[in-house]
C-alpha cells in the first residue's frame, strides 16, 4: 500500500514546514512502513544549517523518522485512534553515520518492537541509496485530545 502527501496529511498533526516525509511507498500492517523524504535546496532549514555546507540537522531526521511511526501507528492500529489524537515523543536513542545533503532522498524505514495500547516502541532506519545515515530506537505515546 502506497500514501500520497493527501493521506499523510490526514493522519499527521504536523503541517508545513514541519511535515517531513512526501510518501509512504511500503506498509504491512503491524510489521513495517517505509516513508520518503525528498530533501530540496529550498528547505527552510538550510538558510542557517550550515551557510556554506547545507546539511539537513539530525533532529529532523528523528522528526521524519517519528512521522513515519505515526503513519503506522495510525494505519496498523485504527481502532485504537480517534480524530484529534496527540502524540507525544518520549524517550529517543539515536546513532548518526553519515550527512544528508540537499538533493538526497531519504529513505526511513520503520518496524515496531514493542506496540502497548496507546504506545509503542520502534527501530527507524534512515538511508540515501544504499548507505544507512541515521538509526534509532523511538518510544511515543498516543493520546486522545478530550483525554489530555
Amino acid at each position: 500500500m502506497e500514501l500520497d502527501i493527501k493521506e499523510i496529511q490526514k493522519i499527521l498533526p504536523q503541517t508545513y514546514p514541519f511535515l517531513l516525509i512526501d510518501r509512504i511507498v511500503e506498509f504491512e500492517p503491524k510489521k513495517r512502513i517505509v516513508s520518503l523524504k525528498n530533501v530540496s535546496f529550498n528547505e527552510y532549514f538550510f538558510a542557517g544549517h550550515f551557510p556554506g555546507m547545507p546539511v539537513m540537522p539530525g533532529v529532523l531526521i528523528i522528526e521524519a523518522m517519528g512521522q513515519t511511526a505515526i503513519v503506522f501507528f495510525a494505519k496498523s492500529y485504527p481502532a485504537e485512534l480517534q480524530s484529534g489524537t496527540l502524540y507525544y515523543l518520549g524517550k529517543v536513542e539515536a546513532k548518526f553515520m553519515q550527512p544528508v545533503f540537499p538533493g538526497d532522498q531519504l529513505k526511513i524505514e520503520v518496524k515496531p518492537l514493542k506496540i502497548l495500547a496507546m504506545m509503542g516502541i520502534v527501530e527507524a532506519t534512515a538511508s540515501v541509496g544504499d548507505k544507512i545515515v541515521a538509526k534509532a530506537e523511538l518510544i511515543f505515546a498516543a493520546k486522545g485530545k478530550e483525554n489530555k
